[in-house]
């Protein structure tokens, strides 16, 4: 109970222990736990059940804007989606906006309004969840995408892989031009020593690449 209350304590947004100890519970039931569930030590918890209370955690001071890194990667399939769908309907009651940083693709697609795809620290694309899954535009992306495996064989036979080579740029010394460059099957003199300018390349899609548009 004392860890979904710690934002309510720090706040002071309960005029009583009755109060805070209503609050908390509400936000249990909320996120599909029970009353008991107040009373439990961490290692009593499911591995979705900690993601329940973690998510309790942060409806705790009424938040409008909610960031989530990698919500459900340490979860099983089933669980993901359970909790996926508890997003969502939170998001419906609660009017919540979500920045989901994740690396799950699929998790990306189903629950992503916009997706932003960064490289190295950097955003290279930008655009609606449907439109960067049917129309990739920078190479990075297209790459990233490629490695998706597809369900039906005779698809995913005649798939296209695009396998990049070089190395990885250091974080902390990445130098002039555009920071994937280096792996780029696409680069020319101009990525290796100008930086790309991020822009709108068509209606609310935007792209940091010299060789698109």
């Amino acid at each position: 109970m004392d860890i979904v209350a710690e934002g309510i304590d720090n706040h002071g947004l309960a005029k009583s222990r009755k109060e805070r100890d209503q609050m908390v519970i509400d936000l249990l039931q909320t996120v599909g736990l029970q009353q008991e569930h107040a009373n439990r030590f961490p290692h009593e918890f499911s591995g979705g059940q900690r993601q329940r209370v973690g998510i309790a955690r942060a409806l705790a001071l009424n938040p409008d804007f909610i960031i989530a890194d990698e919500p459900i990667s340490a979860l099983d399939v089933s669980i993901q989606a359970q909790v996926i769908n508890l997003f969502q309907d939170l998001q419906k009651e609660r009017g919540l906006t979500y920045l989901f940083i994740a690396h799950d693709l699929s998790m990306i697609k189903h629950i992503s309004d916009r997706v932003g795809v960064m490289y190295l620290g950097s955003l290279v694309e930008l655009t609606t969840s449907d439109e960067i899954f049917a129309h990739p535009l920078h190479p990075y992306t297209q790459a990233m995408f490629s490695a998706i495996p597809l369900a039906d064989p005779d698809l995913e036979n005649s798939h296209q892989r695009i396998m990049l080579h070089g190395s990885i740029p250091s974080p902390v010394n990445l130098g002039p031009g555009c920071r994937f460059a280096g792996r780029c099957p696409y680069a020319t003199d101009r990525c290796r020593q100008e930086s790309p300018e991020f822009k709108e390349v068509a209606p609310g899609h935007f792209v940091a690449c010299h060789q698109v548009g």
